[in-house]
């Protein structure tokens, strides 16, 4: 299925693009810096990209009413605040608690999804999305924490993961229903048209932010065009991969599939920090194979 593919590969650019966000926010740019620049250098490339898919493809774009954009820029919106909590949790010790809890979306996205587009998902598949949602929580457990380790889980980094979670999963609803509101059966064609409006809007949107209340942030963020050029690319691939996969299929599912990215991280991890596979590593990622499996399965 397309839409599985397509997920795998919007995790795989995600996991590059939050490394690369990770370091630029760790000194050379703020949280809303590093936020604009992964806005700022996808701009340009998706602009170039969509004006050449309609030259060569002379397809008629009709269904860009007041309901399409009240979806796309809404979910921009909630984008670029998912963006921004998940960019400050990069300077707390406890990232991975985080990150955790930023895994909540799946389970959030189904709900959103059902209220606002009337989505449904299977039994078989909420079953597998909550058995994929253990295995993320064993994996992102601290090393060395004793105790109750849900109470180990409580503190406002996790707040702030479920949070960045919530952002996102709105995000996500509003990028399919607005995907849906264009005439055409062209996924590709649906995800970039929704995919350049809503970056073009979020850079706009942020520029003005930075200049009000963040003065030198837009100039700081063209002195480091070399690597954050790099994150606008690996966000462009992820959003052309998301978008697509939110035109195709229910953005529950799509997320379920894309929690791979923390199989992504710790395999970043092993093979270039050096670090070795823990017991319980294995066995949450045994868990979340299984939840994805059993996920792709049931749909």
């Amino acid at each position: 299925m397309a839409w599985i593919i397509l997920s795998v590969c919007a995790a795989a650019f995600q996991t590059l693009r939050f490394m690369l966000q990770k370091t630029l926010s760790m000194g050379a740019l703020s949280a809303g810096g590093a936020t604009y620049a992964r806005f700022f250098y996808s701009a340009p490339f998706i602009a170039t990209m969509t004006i050449a898919y309609l030259w060569q493809s002379a397809a008629p774009v009709t269904g860009l009413g007041g309901l399409f954009f009240a979806y796309a820029l809404g979910g921009g919106l909630f984008q670029i605040l998912g963006t921004w909590a998940m960019v400050a949790l990069f300077s707390r010790r406890n990232f991975a608690v985080g990150i955790t809890f930023k895994k909540t979306e799946v389970m959030q996205t189904a709900l959103i999804g059902f209220v606002i587009l009337g989505d449904r998902i299977t039994v078989i598949a909420a079953a597998a999305i909550l058995l994929g949602l253990v295995g993320v929580f064993i994996l992102s457990a601290q090393p060395g924490t004793t105790g109750n380790r849900l109470k180990n889980l409580i503190n406002p980094v996790a707040g702030l993961g479920v949070l960045a979670g919530a952002m996102f999963s709105i995000s996500a609803v509003g990028y399919r229903g607005a995907t849906l509101q264009i005439v055409t059966d062209d996924a590709f064609l649906r995800a970039i048209v929704t995919l350049v409006v809503v970056t073009l809007s979020q850079t706009i949107a942020v520029t003005i932010w930075l200049r009000i209340f963040e003065p030198g942030q837009i100039t700081k963020v063209a002195k480091v065009w070399r690597k954050a050029v790099w994150m606008g690319l690996t966000g462009l691939g992820g959003s052309i991969c998301w978008f697509t996969a939110f035109a195709l299929q229910n953005a529950a599912y799509v997320f379920a599939v894309g929690q791979i990215e923390v199989i992504f991280s710790i395999a970043a991890s092993i093979l270039f920090f050096g670090e070795r596979l823990m017991r319980r590593e294995l066995v949450g990622i045994a868990l979340l194979s299984c939840s994805i499996i059993a996920l792709v399965l049931a749909t």
